[in-house]
């Protein structure tokens, strides 16, 4: 039986109210269900870091593990950081299934989001 995991991917800061950003969208994705393992890592700055993330998820049960950029565009660090740590983990684990979504940017609920954030302010 597959597992998949979902393993959210920001940046990092040192300020530790920055990264509760992403610990409360991983609460909120844990709230829908639709994945039995969800997951916070960082690229720099803050822990865990990516391979820690995905050997947790593993460490979960995990068969699939999706790597979800928490980013807003495919710039060097999903171009290339974020698939190179992707391609690590599957040489860590060949068992299990690694993939990179897309990062958030382009998506079309985002243009919600912005005009919410704009109306708020008016």
């Amino acid at each position: 039986m597959r597992r998949t995991a979902l393993l959210l991917i920001a940046h990092g800061s040192r300020r530790p109210e920055a990264n509760a950003d992403l610990e409360h969208v991983a609460a909120g994705m844990r709230d829908r269900g639709r994945y039995p393992v969800v997951r916070v890592s960082y690229l720099e700055l803050a822990e865990p870091d990516i391979e820690a993330g995905g050997e947790s998820c593993v460490a979960d049960g995990a068969t699939d593990v999706i790597l979800l950029p928490y980013f807003l565009s495919p710039g060097k660090h999903v171009a290339e950081d974020l698939a190179a740590a992707r391609d690590r983990l599957g040489v860590r684990f060949p068992g299990v299934r690694f993939v990179l979504a897309e990062p958030l940017g382009r998506h079309p609920l985002l243009l919600d989001v912005v005009e919410q954030r704009a109306r708020a302010v008016e």
